[in-house]
Order: structure tokens, then C-alpha cells, then sequence
């Protein structure tokens, strides 16, 4: 049974575990408190749901387009409604540059290939997908660099906010958001990451990553367990 519950990604306390943590003890229960608590949300943006440059190019990236829109933008939404009824503080992280020319990018962001972005700040591409919309009080980083701690004031507020432990969703798994994990694990913030909230291009690297980050960085779950995390649940 054990096995299984890994295999399929039911139990987050035997599921993604990597050759480090194969035979490693079961974690303790996760007890999240809403006031100390904040759901990130990661570089959920337009640009990344755009046709690609041919319709074979396209079609290649179709299962990242399905696992989006079946998957991990209706469980963000949700999550993101389950924990505004729980007091848990929303935050959004998009990727965006400052000047129109992009200078101000990091280099991995400047690199040519698939990583290379210029998205001013102000642009449509570059505002999160219409259901996962910022509300009037939630706030919204804008970074340059893949890290949503490295390149914004992200730190700063979550210390003054007195959050301890970050819930994270968002794209790309092996990307901004295993970069973002691991700068929160560094900084000794609780991370539980939302396997069935995240997306790599491939569903190969999205486990692989899973894997790698599992246990040592974060712990990763099911967005339905998530909320069985939350002390009055």
C-alpha cells in the first residue's frame, strides 16, 4: 500500500520521495496557523498561455496547455478562495521587467532560448490569466530573476507580516518555482508545495522536480490536503 500511495501521488508523506528519502521516516503532520501563513502564487501569467510560434510547436506544448487549464488554474482558484476563508494571506509573483528594454533582467532572463523573457511590466502578456485575477488587497510582487525572494522585496514583507510557512503553487515547477522554494527553504520559512497547482512543460519534469525538492526544501501535496493542514479544520 505504501508503495502505491508513492507511486500515485495520494499520501504526501510517502509520495516523491527521491533516493535520499526512499527510507526515510514519515514527515510529522503539517499545523499551518491562517495569521502566519501566506499561499503564493507563482508567474501564472498570459504569456505563457499564448499559441507558440507554428501550430506543430504549438501542439508539442499541448499537454502543458491541458494540465493548465484542468488542472492547475481551476485547483489555484479554488485554493486561493479556500484559503481567503481562512485569513491565510494571498500573494501573487509575476515575471515582468522595470525598464521596456529589459536591462534591468536578470542574466539567466537575458540568456537566448526558452528562459529568454522581456515582458514590461505593463503589458497584457505579462498579467496573471483572468481566473487568477490579484484582489484590490492582495499584494503582487514583479520580478527579475526566477526566485520570487532573490529579485523583489518579498522577504522583507513576509517578516513583517510575521509569516512563518508558505504555501506554493504556480509555473514552472522545475523553474521560478523550484528557485523560489528552495530561496524560502534557505530562509527558513515551512514550504508546502501544491503538486495538482503546478506545471513544468512536461509532466517527466514536473515529477522529476517533485522528486528532487521533496522532503529537504518543502513537502510536497495534494491542494485537498492542504486544507486539512489548517489548526480549525
Amino acid at each position: 500500500m505504501k508503495q502505491e500511495k508513492q507511486k500515485n501521488g495520494s499520501d504526501w508523506k510517502t509520495a516523491y520521495r527521491s533516493f535520499y528519502y526512499a527510507n526515510a521516516e514519515e514527515p510529522d503532520d503539517i499545523k499551518l496557523d491562517p495569521s502566519k501563513t501566506a499561499l503564493l502564487v507563482i508567474d501564472i501569467q498570459n504569456t505563457y498561455m499564448l499559441p507558440k510560434e507554428s501550430d506543430e510547436e504549438t501542439q508539442r506544448w499541448r499537454p502543458f496547455y491541458d494540465r493548465m487549464n484542468n488542472v492547475v488554474i481551476p485547483n489555484t482558484a479554488r485554493l486561493i478562495a479556500e484559503c481567503r476563508n481562512r485569513g491565510v494571506e494571498v500573494i501573487f509573483a509575476r515575471i515582468a521587467c522595470h525598464k521596456t528594454d529589459g536591462r534591468d533582467r536578470s542574466l539567466s532572463q537575458k540568456k537566448p532560448g526558452f528562459n529568454y523573457l522581456l515582458i514590461p511590466k505593463n503589458v497584457e502578456e505579462g498579467q496573471f490569466v483572468p481566473e487568477l485575477t490579484p484582489g484590490d488587497d492582495d499584494i503582487v510582487v514583479i520580478k527579475t530573476t526566477d526566485s520570487a525572494l532573490t529579485g523583489t522585496n518579498l522577504r522583507l514583507m513576509l517578516r513583517n507580516m510575521e509569516i512563518t510557512d508558505v504555501i506554493a503553487a504556480g509555473i514552472f515547477t522545475d523553474q521560478c518555482v523550484s528557485s523560489t522554494v528552495r530561496s524560502l527553504a534557505d530562509e527558513s520559512f515551512g514550504v508546502v508545495l501544491v503538486d495538482d497547482c503546478c506545471a513544468a512543460a512536461t509532466d517527466e519534469l514536473h515529477r522529476h522536480e517533485l522528486e528532487i525538492i521533496n522532503m529537504i526544501y518543502c513537502h510536497v501535496v495534494q491542494s485537498e490536503e492542504v486544507l486539512t493542514f489548517f489548526a480549525n479544520d
